[in-house]
């Protein structure tokens, strides 16, 4: 058998062995009222927490906030916000999206999820990466000049704290730890943490080195061409004589009644905060064709739950994934019909996603 036969029956190994999982990503984006004016932040928030309490209620296994610094995002502490959802629901997985750890101190953010984990009896995660908003660097102090070294050393800190032990580290940015302890500690096991990649061979390679699972945005293109990254994490982890980690993919999507509602509604907000964003970094407005292509052979799931379902299923088959996140909001499309595409996503789509991948041909 060939090393790409392997890998693949490897995939298919796990999706066999452990329950797919569906989660929902959100930034907070901020949203419109019923008569198309922006809301507040605060209200933003307060809409987020009821988005996880209906996801919870629905069987969906997992929420991420992201955490941004921008007049367009409201969520700069996905943690508080996680706890806030923590204290009305009961089952759902509760995680960032990322938490941009260059930015921030290892220590406090190991707190800070430890204390979520506590909150909600066990069900704290943490995605780790870079994010691809700078914001965060000035706002607290750090050079972007050092934007890897920053993220290296921090994540080998963090590595460090999910032992639960005292902590003897020594980097290059801060200051040195000697049998320090850190509280609280996670009450079972550790915290499970996943590294965030947007589609860096080194970031994958490192999240095998530090025996992490990894989390594939994707945002754009066909999903299939993360495939080589797929290939890669499972050599990584070969050669360094491990079992792989899962793998999980958050993409963005919206789902309505029928293919022709989900696209007329999504496009006018998702154009927005295409063109919002783009124009910060030198892209050009965004054509429907453009829009069109991405819903068609992209990474935009938007359509009716069969059409959603169908390209997420090709999805998880094609990398062999344990956990499919939707990032559901999209610029200022209000809260109402997110509320009715998170109900679509978990009663219709999730089942239909589960009965195509039992479907699919295993190896003998």
């Amino acid at each position: 058998m060939s090393l790409r036969e392997s890998t693949g029956s490897r995939m298919k190994s796990i999706q066999m062995t452990k329950p797919l999982e569906f989660g929902l990503d959100t930034f907070g984006d901020v949203t419109k009222d019923r008569n198309g004016a922006l809301l507040p932040h605060a209200q933003v928030i307060r809409n987020v927490v009821e988005e996880g309490v209906l996801a919870d209620q629905l069987g969906i296994d997992f929420i991420g906030l992201g955490e941004h610094h921008r007049a367009d995002f409201a969520i700069s502490s996905p943690e508080v916000v996680l706890a806030a959802i923590a204290a009305r629901t009961k089952h759902i997985k509760l995680g960032s999206a990322v938490t941009v750890l260059s930015s921030d101190d290892p220590i406090r953010v190991f707190q800070r999820f430890a204390t979520v984990d506590a909150a909600s009896n066990g069900r704290a995660e943490v995605i780790l990466g870079r994010g691809s908003f700078t914001e965060s660097f000035p706002l607290f102090g750090f050079d972007l000049r050092q934007y890897e070294e920053l993220f290296e050393e921090k994540l080998d800190l963090f590595v460090e704290l999910l032992k639960q032990q005292p902590v003897t580290w020594q980097g290059k940015l801060r200051a040195p730890l000697k049998d320090q302890s850190v509280y609280p500690p996670v009450e079972h096991g550790t915290l499970k943490t996943w590294i965030g990649v947007g589609g860096s061979p080194e970031s994958v390679v490192r999240a095998a080195h530090y025996d992490l699972p990894l989390m594939l945005a994707i945002i754009g293109g066909d999903p299939k061409r993360f495939k080589p990254y797929v290939d890669l994490h499972h050599r990584a982890y070969q050669q360094l004589g491990r079992p792989a980690k899962p793998i999980g993919v958050h993409s963005p999507g919206y789902v309505a009644e029928t293919d022709e509602k989900a696209r007329e509604e999504l496009w006018p907000d998702y154009k927005t905060m295409r063109d919002r964003i783009g124009k910060e970094r030198g892209w050009p407005p965004m054509g429907r064709d453009e829009f069109v292509h991405e819903a068609d052979h992209g990474s935009l799931y938007v359509g009716s739950p069969e059409t959603v379902a169908r390209k997420i299923a090709a999805t998880v088959k094609a990398l062999g994934l344990a956990r499919f996140q939707l990032k559901y909001s999209a610029g200022p499309l209000p809260h109402e019909k997110l509320m009715k595409s998170i109900e679509l996503y978990a009663s219709r789509v999730v089942p239909m996603v589960k009965e195509m991948v039992a479907e699919a041909p295993q190896p003998a």
